[in-house]
């Protein structure tokens, strides 16, 4: 897993959002997983194709926001694309704005879905503040999916983890 600071300006998005804890994505079953849920609904709707003023189509965000206290309160998941405005916003969508700050931004090696963001979750939350780059501001911390991640058995994926600077 690759490392680098990378400091980000704001980055708006709509999307959809469930509230979750860390507890829920270990769950094998799909009926009480509500990211897999989320992420199933955004996909199996095209609600992609329903975002206006789409930056990039097709690369999108996963943000966990809102926390609670830490990895282990609660949080809001967050599955959507950037924008260039908020207007025009359909019912059943949301915004959110990643703020602008630091952020420790790790990339994987190719594997399959979902194990490589299971693995590099668990291996961020083992590390130290020092070995992050920084203290954790648990703001918003988020995945990218882009054209890398389009062969689900070779998933590459960036995860940006905001941290004080």
């Amino acid at each position: 897993m690759k490392q680098a600071l990378q400091p980000l300006h704001d980055i708006k998005l709509i999307g959809i959002t469930t509230r979750t804890n860390n507890t829920h994505i270990f769950e094998a079953d799909p009926s009480t997983n509500k990211i897999a849920l989320t992420v199933t609904k955004y996909f199996h709707n095209g609600l992609a194709n329903q975002i206006p003023h789409r930056k990039k189509p097709g690369t999108t965000y996963c943000v966990y926001t809102n926390y609670e206290s830490d990895e282990k309160g609660k949080y809001t998941y967050f599955i959507g694309e950037e924008v260039t405005s908020f207007d025009n916003l359909e019912e059943g969508f949301e915004t959110l704005i990643i703020p602008a700050q630091a952020y420790a931004k790790f990339t994987n090696e190719p594997g399959p879905m979902p194990q490589v963001c299971v693995d590099m979750w668990k291996s961020i939350w083992a590390m130290t503040p020092d070995e992050l780059g920084g203290k954790r501001t648990y703001v918003a911390d988020f995945e990218i999916y882009d054209e890398r991640s389009q062969d689900h058995q070779n998933v590459i994926l960036d995860i940006y983890i905001g941290i004080k600077s």
